[in-house]
């Protein structure tokens, strides 16, 4: 049964604009806007766990969705200074460097979680203990176990929990799940997601930052080709079968390597590279057609379908910032009390890492303190 984000939010007609687009003879039902954005004012404050890239990125998103406000910052102290900055630079009121400290203000409903992968389990747990909601930076933890344990918790106290994986929350997505019937028996999937990391040269240079450490859960599966998972597992579940052939470099962390997923008819492939560049794309080949997205996976730009010889092009994504439409899709969930949406997503999440871990004991990587 495909753990399926998409099919679950087309149950609620309130969340969705939709048009009709005749498509090969018949109507494709498209999604173009992932969810209600109500204009009852702010739903939500968040706090901002950390400093570095992906803070940055979501905060320059944020400046979007009305229906949050930043309410504080939070840094460890050797990293104050940058917290500092971006509270003057985007008018947030409360720095702290006090992880426990902040999470007792009566200003903060949810933590926004962007530290690197082997922080994860610990803050958000943290945070669930806490009383407090999180949205969690991909990928959700290190082990199936840790996010089994984490979902279970938040649903236990009551509390939301999100993974921050752009594409699923996307319009585009959702018409890509919607024109899937379209291509009839499909055979063959096929992710690249690959990026010349700015941190390579240095770590050819034998300078090994966060990116490319195995203690701190850093690498190809986890940092890239992780969005190509959760396209795939997305649309279509969990897979039977898993396989992970992975370029190691010299301190035993994948810097690039081909994750096959073998399902009931069909086989699926994800590469994801941080050693080397190619352009991005998404193909979905069935025998009545193709289904081919030319991006980056974690932008979802557009896509197009092929039926029948007739190809169409798709962009209905409303934001150019591709972290606006999950945030806007959390605040939402959360004002509509909105339990079963997110329980979806947590299936997802945990599927996605059962699979990464999968595929991690199949290429004999080791990370953590194991590493």
């Amino acid at each position: 049964m495909a753990l399926c984000l998409a099919n679950y939010s087309l149950k609620y007609d309130a969340m969705i604009a939709c048009v009709n687009r005749r498509i090969g003879g018949s109507v494709l039902r498209e999604s173009v806007n992932g969810v209600n954005q109500s204009k009852g004012g702010l739903f939500l404050n968040l706090a901002l766990i950390g400093t570095g890239k992906i803070v940055k990125e979501a905060l320059a998103a944020l400046q979007q969705v009305p229906q949050i406000t930043c309410t504080a910052i939070f840094a460890r102290p050797h990293s104050r200074e940058k917290a500092e900055a971006l509270a003057e630079e985007y008018k947030i009121p409360a720095v702290y460097t006090d992880y426990a400290e902040l999470l007792q203000s009566s200003a903060v409903d949810f933590v926004y979680i962007g530290l690197v992968n082997s922080a994860h389990y610990a803050y958000t747990k943290q945070a669930l203990l806490a009383g407090r909601n999180v949205i969690l930076e991909k990928p959700f933890a290190p082990s199936y176990a840790q996010t089994a344990e984490l979902a279970a918790l938040a649903e236990e106290k009551g509390l939301y929990l999100f993974e921050a994986v752009t594409l699923l929350h996307m319009p585009n997505f959702r018409a890509i799940q919607q024109a899937l019937p379209k291509l009839g028996r499909i055979h063959f999937v096929q992710c690249n997601y690959s990026q010349y990391s700015s941190r390579y040269d240095n770590y050819c240079k034998g300078i090994v930052q966060p990116a490319f450490d195995p203690v701190l859960y850093g690498g190809a599966l986890y940092d890239i080709n992780i969005y190509n998972l959760n396209f795939v597992i997305g649309l279509f579940g969990a897979p039977q079968k898993v396989d992970y052939a992975a370029n190691i470099g010299f301190n035993g962390i994948d810097t690039s390597g081909i994750l096959t997923m073998r399902y009931d008819g069909f086989i699926a492939s994800c590469i994801g590279a941080k050693d080397s560049a190619s352009p991005g794309n998404l193909t979905i080949q069935g025998e009545k057609g193709y289904l081919c997205v030319t991006s980056a996976p974690n932008a979802l730009a557009s896509f197009a379908l092929n039926l029948g010889g007739e190809t169409e092009v798709f962009a209905l994504n409303e934001y150019e910032h591709r972290m606006v439409h999950e945030f806007i899709e959390f605040a939402d969930t959360y004002e509509r009390k909105d339990f079963a949406r997110m329980s979806a997503g947590l299936a997802v999440s945990k599927a996605v890492i059962r699979t990464a871990e999968q595929a991690a004991q199949c290429a004999g990587l080791v990370f953590g303190e194991k590493a």
